[in-house]
């Protein structure tokens, strides 16, 4: 019993200690006696919100959902295009999303594998079949007759990675 006296003690002592500082630090910030009630609510009302089902909902990481777009050979073009690279593997492309597919517009991130341009040396082109770039794009979709399109105007390039 002695030992949950004590704890208790601690944390009171830490609750007061505390407060304390905070109303100290207003004071010397704002130069103004501090609204004491006022600044008691305003952290019930941060810690409450925390706690909140909706923000614990949204605050939990989610795997994102797979999704398919009808688009696939404008995107790897455009994907291609923004990111400098020789083309882009439509059999390899992963499209993503957090977002409710309810939504009008879904962010989306796209993986895809790129490849090199062809290299030659004395007289012969060699063509690798091996990928030698994962792209990351994102961008907006919308579902136009019942199709989730990607809208290629909207994608930007998140990283471009070197494959070895």
């Amino acid at each position: 019993m002695g030992k949950i006296l004590r704890i208790l003690l601690v944390v009171v002592l830490f609750v007061i200690f505390f407060e304390v500082g905070i109303f100290s630090s207003y004071t010397i910030v704002t130069s103004e006696v501090p609204d004491i009630g006022g600044l008691v609510d305003m952290q019930v009302d941060k810690v409450s919100s925390i706690f909140n089902p909706q923000n614990v909902n949204e605050m939990l990481v989610k795997d994102p959902v797979k999704v398919n777009i009808s688009n696939t050979k404008d995107v790897a073009l455009k994907m291609g295009n923004l990111s400098k690279v020789d083309g882009v593997n439509v059999d390899s492309m992963n499209t993503t999303t957090y977002d409710d597919l309810d939504k009008k517009n879904i962010n989306v991130t796209i993986e895809a594998l790129g490849y090199d341009s062809p290299q030659s040396t004395s007289g012969q082109i060699v063509i690798s079949q091996d990928p030698s770039y994962k792209v990351i794009v994102s961008g907006e979709a919308s579902y136009k007759s019942g199709e989730l399109t990607v809208n290629t105007d909207s994608l930007k390039v998140d990283s471009i990675l070197k494959l070895y």
